[in-house]
C-alpha cells in the first residue's frame, strides 16, 4: 500500500504518519511506501530516516504528477491554509485550499481512469464549515445534518471541497471521507496564523515559561479535541469500510468534541500548573478573532462518531497532561501539581511546526 499525506511535515501531518510508521500496516494490508508531501521540509526529522518514508517538497499542485507517477492507494489530505491568512489574503485561501484540493481530486480520477486503483481521499474539514445567520441561526446543538452556513473564507474553502469530494465518490472517481476537526488543542510549536491558535498559545506558552495573550472573552464556549483524540479520529475515518456498522452514507463525519469554555482552559492551566504559570496568561478581546471563532458551534452531537468507536477528550485537564506528557521538553515547570509531565513523551517536537501554507494546521 503506498499513503500520502499533504501536508505530512505539519503538526498533525507528523502526527498520523507517526501513527502509521508504528503500525507499518493499514486497512489491514502492509504499508510499503509512506508519500509526506510539504512545502516545508524542516532540517532535521526523524521521519525522513525511516525507510518507508519518501519526502516530496513543493508546492503540492506542482507536484502531483510526481505524486501519482505510482499507484496511490490512500491520500490523507492535511495541506491547508488556515483561518487567519485565507481572511486576510482571500487568493491564497482560494488557490491553497479549493483550487490544490481539485487539481489534487482530479490526479487522483486520472489514476482510477487508466485503470489504476480508485484511491481513497480522506480530507480533514473543519468545525468552521458551520455558522450562524441572523436569519438561520445555528441550533443548540449541532450534528451533520445540521446546513452548513460557514461565516469564514476558510469554512467557505472547506464546504466547497467537502461538496466537490462527494461529487467525485459520487461518480466513482474516488473513495471519498470527509473529517470535520475540532480545533486542536494543545499543539505543540510554534504559534501559527490559525485564529484559533491561542486555544493552543494561553496553555503551551505559560508551561514554557512565556507569555501569552487570549484574544477572547473567557466566557467563549469552544469545541476542542486534543492531538491524540484528532489523529485517531483521522486514522478511523481512513479506515473505515463502507456500509452497515461502518461508514454510512455520504455525509461527513464531526470528530467528537469536549465543550469547555476559556475560563475553563485557564482555571485548567491555574490548578495543574500553579499561579506564576497561569498568570502569564493576559486577556485582551480582539474582535475580529472573537468574530471568526465565535461564529463556531460549541455543542455537537458526537452519535456519528460514536457509531464507529471515536469518543471525545475526557477532561480538560487529561488534553494539558497528555500534552506534557508527549512534550516534556516544551514544559520548563520542574513539575505539573499532581504529578504530571514529569513521564517521558513519544512526540517528535514541533519539526516544521512554525509553517502554515501547506502544514495542515487546522483552523
Amino acid at each position: 500500500m503506498r499513503i500520502v499525506i499533504t501536508g505530512g511535515f505539519g503538526f498533525l501531518g507528523q502526527q498520523v504518519a507517526d501513527a502509521l510508521l508504528e503500525r507499518r500496516a493499514l486497512c489491514g494490508a502492509p504499508i510499503e511506501r509512506l508519500v509526506l508531501a510539504d512545502r516545508f521540509v524542516p532540517a532535521v526529522s526523524t521521519l525522513v530516516d525511516d525507510p518507508l518514508v519518501d519526502v516530496v517538497h513543493g508546492d503540492l499542485s506542482e507536484h502531483l504528477e510526481e505524486i501519482f507517477v505510482q499507484p496511490v492507494d490512500v491520500v490523507i489530505h492535511l495541506a491547508s491554509a488556515v483561518s487567519a491568512e485565507c481572511e486576510a489574503d482571500f487568493d491564497l485561501g482560494m488557490s491553497a485550499n479549493l483550487d490544490t484540493t481539485r487539481a489534487l481530486l482530479e490526479a487522483a480520477r486520472a489514476q482510477s481512469a487508466a485503470g489504476g486503483p480508485t484511491p481513497r481521499v480522506v480530507f480533514s474539514s473543519s468545525v468552521a464549515v458551520y455558522g450562524g445567520d441572523p436569519a438561520l441561526p445555528l441550533p443548540p446543538l449541532v450534528s451533520e445534518s445540521t446546513l452548513p452556513m460557514p461565516q469564514t473564507s476558510y469554512g467557505t474553502q472547506k464546504r466547497v471541497c467537502e461538496q466537490l469530494i462527494a461529487e467525485y465518490t459520487r461518480r466513482g472517481f474516488v473513495d471519498g471521507r470527509v473529517a470535520r476537526l475540532m480545533t486542536v488543542s494543545v499543539r505543540a510549536g510554534k504559534p501559527n496564523a490559525a485564529a484559533s491558535g491561542f486555544l493552543s498559545g494561553i496553555i503551551r506558552e505559560p508551561l514554557a515559561g512565556l507569555p501569552a495573550v487570549c484574544p477572547v472573552g473567557p466566557e467563549l464556549r469552544v469545541a476542542l479535541a486534543s492531538p491524540r483524540r484528532t489523529v485517531e479520529g483521522i486514522l478511523r475515518i481512513t479506515e473505515v469500510e463502507r456500509g452497515p456498522g461502518g461508514l454510512e452514507g455520504g455525509l461527513p463525519v464531526n470528530l467528537p468534541a469536549l465543550t469547555v469554555t476559556v475560563a475553563d482552559m485557564l482555571d485548567t492551566l491555574r490548578r495543574v500548573a500553579g499561579d506564576a504559570v497561569a498568570d502569564l496568561v493576559t486577556v485582551a478581546p480582539d474582535p475580529v478573532v472573537e468574530a471568526i471563532v465565535g461564529s463556531w458551534p460549541a455543542f455537537l452531537d458526537n452519535t456519528r462518531a460514536s457509531a464507529l468507536g471515536l469518543r471525545p477528550d475526557e477532561s480538560f485537564e487529561s488534553v494539558v497532561r497528555a500534552y506534557a506528557e508527549d512534550h516534556p521538553d516544551a514544559i520548563t515547570a520542574e513539575r505539573l501539581q499532581g504529578g504530571a509531565g514529569e513521564s517521558r513523551g513519544r512526540g517528535r517536537g514541533d519539526g516544521g511546526a512554525g509553517r502554515q501554507a501547506d502544514a495542515g494546521r487546522g483552523r
